[in-house]
């Protein structure tokens, strides 16, 4: 009996240690470099929008893996961005079932976790997906985003689906804004293995670049709200057409370009994130 719980007991150790190793710490931070290359490229892709030369593409990530694999080696890079997002789904899936082991291991913040993981799997299986057929990674998110909308209207209780999801975006953006300007994200974070002028650099990078992402999220909450109320799909918008809103203010196209500035600083940010942050 002492040999029998003994093995049940060791199958839990080896688990966590396998989850907290240096190949799923290796992973995270290919995952954060992967993040940051996808939302520099689509901060570039908005500002080129902005000034009237995106040759077609849409900033999102369908447009951002499409300027990939338009480069020299693209389908190398394309192969490297997969395995980043592949990467990234692995540490979050291992944060979610073993937590965060600071004692913020609430089953909130492991659903949350979990959450990001199966999202990154799908970024993922989008990127593979072109990579093998030449399709359905590049599929505008503006389509999709319409599609999924008409597709849960037509439910029963639909309208008032939509409505929840479009609160829970805007919901979302405001707290990632808020978070990235209360600074939030230093505590997970080990500045103190940066210099004085690089812990600046990248605290503006992380408030700068966080605020404009939780307003660009919030902006899309708000347009799937609209969809709800107006029980119309066409209202909702994808992240292309949300950014291609902002230059329809009365700021113009320079907003758009500051939005877009702001998401390639949130990119750089993912950078510094793959270097300091603190996995477990």
């Amino acid at each position: 009996m002492a040999i029998n719980s003994g093995r049940r007991g060791s199958l839990p150790s080896w688990g966590r240690r396998l989850g907290r190793g240096p190949v799923v710490r290796a992973a995270g931070r290919a995952g954060f470099t992967a993040r940051g290359v996808i939302y520099v490229l689509v901060g570039v892709l908005a500002v080129r929008i902005a000034l009237g030369g995106s040759d077609g593409k849409e900033a999102d990530r369908s447009g951002a893996v499409a300027a990939i694999g338009e480069q020299p080696f693209g389908q190398v890079m394309l192969w490297a961005l997969a395995a980043g997002l592949a990467g990234m789904a692995l540490w979050r899936l291992s944060v979610a079932v073993l937590g965060r082991g600071t004692g913020e291991d609430g089953w909130t913040k492991r659903a949350a976790d979990l959450g990001r993981a199966v999202f990154n799997a799908f970024l993922c299986s989008g990127v593979l997906q072109t990579l093998l057929t030449g399709s359905g990674g590049t599929r505008s998110g503006d389509e999709s985003s319409k599609e999924y909308t008409a597709t849960v209207l037509a439910w029963p209780g639909g309208r008032w689906l939509v409505g929840a999801a479009g609160l829970v975006v805007i919901v979302t953006g405001v707290v990632l804004g808020v978070r990235a300007v209360l600074r939030k994200f230093e505590k997970k974070l080990d500045t103190g293995a940066m210099g004085r002028r690089v812990r600046t650099a990248v605290r503006t990078l992380g408030v700068v670049g966080g605020g404009v992402r939780g307003l660009v999220f919030a902006g899309a909450g708000v347009f799937v709200l609209l969809a709800a109320v107006a029980f119309d799909p066409a209202r909702a918008k994808g992240l292309d057409e949300t950014l291609r809103s902002f230059a329809g203010t009365a700021a113009g196209p320079a907003l758009l370009v500051a939005v877009g500035a702001g998401l390639a600083l949130y990119g750089c940010f993912s950078f510094c994130q793959a270097r300091w942050y603190r996995l477990r």
